[in-house]
């Protein structure tokens, strides 16, 4: 299923109120018209009755009707109350019929037939033996005005059954809004999940849920538990190796190896380029994990500590000066972005002659974050090589490879783009486009 539940639940269970509806009203119609006209017959079987008391005989003591003893109705023409009394071969018409011409064949007992003045007449026929005499009386009456009743309260039920469909329907919407809350609960918790702002979903939830929201904690811990390990293995290594890598770059200064520069600086070289593969490949390995509620990255806090400790690296004549907007608070990795803007800032400041500029600007969808410097800059060649998938930047251009292979590792694993620019301080501009997923976390509350 696809969509909205909500939409789902509500468009079905119109769907069925309608029907049933539709079912109810027009059953429930047919059965009171089933009803009436077995009462009518009821009725226009006691007429019949009755119409045989104005039977008398004449001066030949045959039976004929008096027309004196009648209901003025079968007076009018057109009334609708109608009877046709036959006795043996003589035929005696009410004169509310007039002149209209009745049927050869008598309709089924509960059948509508055309009658005069385009009325529909509901009719009941009995055969009687008075003395000698068989005589035959047919009784009607209109019902059409019972059908117009009946066409006036199908309209109403109709107009009634779409207003209550419409209150059921609105009812029936804000309870199915109130009883899944608590997934929209969920589904804002996991927004907060991924921008960092929270570690696991809340308990608090309807006991079909609880399962769910139990396997997800379970999920997000053993991941957490993993990276932490990944990393902390990550780490071991490094320090691990670093002590072999102490001893043979010691081994450079030996004088059998200063008798032999060639072999030294291969041998200088290898080492160098084992020492950035390892330091690459370390952080591949702390990137492994990156798909996890970590940390919001608050600029406030991280990036004037990170400034002054570059500054304190760099010394007092480079200048780093930092644009972002207040209380700015980022859904991604502390350690992520942390790495990230050490690199870039690094590298800005080893070529940097007096400045280095960092700028961070949020809109919807992306973060765009630029490290400029005013130093010699990179050959735009060179710029393509670095930035070109699958070269390995600590190749191409020394000073630079490796902080921006491992800001290229970070960026790819963040889904981002990296592009090498010229600044308009005369150096290097590095610009990173990193998208957001879901809404900034508030900014940082100020006291």
């Amino acid at each position: 299923m696809k969509g909205s539940i909500a939409r789902y639940l509500l468009s079905r269970l119109v769907l069925m109120l309608l029907v049933a509806g539709v079912l109810l009203v027009q059953f429930g119609l047919l059965w009171l018209d089933h009803s009436l006209r077995q009462y009518t017959g009821q009725q226009l079987q006691q007429q019949a009755q009755s119409l045989l008391f104005s039977l008398i005989r004449d001066e030949d003591n045959e039976l004929v009707v008096n027309l004196r003893h009648h209901d003025a109705r079968y007076l009018q023409p057109f009334s609708g109350q109608y009877f046709i009394i036959r006795i043996n071969d003589e035929e005696f018409r009410s004169r509310s019929l007039w002149d209209f011409p009745w049927p050869p064949q008598q309709p089924a007992q509960g059948q509508l037939f055309a009658g005069p003045d385009q009325q529909q007449l509901l009719s009941y026929q009995a055969r009687y033996r008075l003395d000698d005499s068989d005589v035959l009386v047919t009784v009607a009456e209109d019902y059409q005005p019972l059908l117009e009743r009946f066409q006036r309260l199908r309209i109403r039920g109709l107009a009634g059954g779409a207003l209550a469909l419409l209150v059921i329907g609105l009812l029936q919407w804000w309870l199915i809004r109130r009883a899944l809350k608590p997934l929209e609960q969920a589904r804002q918790q996991l927004r907060e999940l991924e921008s960092g702002q929270r570690r696991q979903l809340t308990g608090q939830v309807p006991e079909e849920m609880q399962p769910l929201v139990r396997q997800v904690n379970h999920l997000l811990a053993h991941i957490d538990e993993q990276l932490k390990r990944s990393r902390s293995a990550a780490g071991n290594l490094g320090h691990a190796l670093k002590t072999p890598l102490a001893v043979l770059n010691s081994l450079l200064a030996r004088p059998e190896l200063q008798q032999q520069p060639e072999l030294a600086q291969l041998l200088q070289e290898q080492l160098q380029m084992i020492e950035q593969r390892i330091g690459r490949e370390l952080s591949r390995a702390r990137m492994a994990g990156e798909q996890h509620g970590g940390l919001l990255f608050v600029c406030d806090e991280e990036i004037p500590a990170l400034l002054q400790l570059l500054q304190q690296i760099h010394g007092s004549h480079v200048r780093f000066d930092y644009q972002a907007q207040a209380g700015l608070r980022l859904p991604f990795d502390r350690d992520d972005l942390l790495e990230l803007l050490g690199n870039l800032l690094d590298n800005a400041g080893k070529w940097a002659a007096e400045q280095v500029r960092l700028r961070l600007s949020v809109s919807t969808r992306q973060l765009l974050l630029t490290v400029e410097d005013d130093g010699p800059g990179i050959d735009p060649g060179q710029r393509r090589q670095l930035v070109q998938r699958g070269r390995r930047a600590d190749e191409q251009t020394p000073g630079h490879g490796l902080g921006l292979a491992i800001v290229q590792d970070i960026v790819n694993a963040l889904h981002g783009q990296l592009e090498l620019q010229d600044s308009e301080l005369g150096g290097l501009l590095v610009s990173v486009r990193l998208p957001l997923v879901g809404p900034l976390p508030p900014p940082a509350a100020r006291y």
